[in-house]
Parts: C-alpha cells; sequence; structure tokens
C-alpha cells in the first residue's frame, strides 16, 4: 500500500512529452528573416523560373525522363508545400520586424521628449538672459546719462556764478 500514490498530495508539476526539440526563439526568427529577405529577391524569381522552365521541358520533351506528366501533379505539390512553409516564415519575419519598429518607436518618443525638454530649458535660459540684459545699462545709456549728468552740473555752476559773481 506504500507504494501507491496518494490523491490528495499535488504531483511534482506537469509532465510534457514533446518529441519536438526546444528551439531558440531568436535563432528561429533569425533563420526565417532571412528566410523572407531571399523569397522576396529578384534572384529568387529568376532561380523559379528556370526550374519550372527546366521540370516543365524535361516532362513534355523527355519522354524516358517524365516523372510527372502533364498536369503536373508533383511540380504543384512542390509549390504548395514551398507555399505552406513561406507563409509563416514570413509572417514571423514580419512580427519581428513589428517589434523591432515598436522598441524603435518608443526609443524615437523618448528622445524627442528628451529634446523638446532640452529645447524648452534652452528656450526659458536665452529668455532669461535676454531680460538680464535689457536690465543692463548699456554704453550708449551711460554716456546719456553722464552727459545729462555734466550739462546739469554746469547748469547749477553758471546758476552758482550768476548769483555769486565774486567766486
Amino acid at each position: 500500500m506504500a507504494d501507491t500514490p496518494r490523491l490528495d498530495v499535488p504531483s511534482g508539476g506537469p509532465r510534457r512529452f514533446t518529441v519536438l526539440p526546444r528551439l531558440n526563439p531568436d535563432a528561429v526568427g533569425a533563420g526565417a528573416e532571412a528566410v523572407a529577405r531571399f523569397l522576396g529577391t529578384g534572384r529568387y524569381l529568376a532561380w523559379q523560373t528556370i526550374f519550372v522552365i527546366v521540370w516543365i521541358t524535361l516532362n513534355v520533351v523527355a519522354v524516358t525522363y517524365r516523372w510527372d506528366p502533364y498536369p503536373f501533379i508533383l511540380l504543384n505539390l512542390a509549390f504548395s508545400t514551398q507555399a505552406a512553409y513561406a507563409a509563416p516564415l514570413i509572417l514571423l519575419a514580419q512580427n519581428r520586424q513589428t517589434d523591432r519598429d515598436r522598441v524603435q518607436a518608443e526609443e524615437d518618443r523618448a528622445r524627442a521628449a528628451s529634446v523638446r525638454a532640452d529645447t524648452e530649458y534652452l528656450a526659458r535660459e536665452i529668455a532669461s538672459l535676454r531680460v538680464a540684459v535689457g536690465e543692463l545699462a548699456t554704453r550708449d545709456f551711460i554716456r546719456g546719462e553722464l552727459n545729462r549728468m555734466n550739462s546739469d552740473d554746469g547748469d547749477d555752476r553758471r546758476e552758482k556764478r550768476r548769483r555769486d559773481p565774486v567766486t
């Protein structure tokens, strides 16, 4: 009776019986992007066109090598298999690109906010400097005040001489 498992005690955890190996998602994504980039090139289209022309020519002209007669079922099966694998790989590559674009957009927003804050700070500093410079006495203002004071002093001396001609 001691060898039987107890039903009131949880087991060690869920058991996973998988045959598939665990793959690194980044490595799979990088491979998917490489395949998607290759499938979108002119080189791939040229090679695929040459392959189809050779396939059809050999099956129509070469009587002894006809492994896929006229409706070309095997060629259609090959294209279907290729499409069945290409579509998910392209979608995976697009999802990875979307993730990268989202991260880039967030970085751009943060950088724009930082630049905006720096610009506002500099604008406030420039405004305060303009106010401070506006309150400073300029050279022309000082000359004008000195000339006015000299002319006022001169006027005071003239009036004093008029009142006191002896001095």
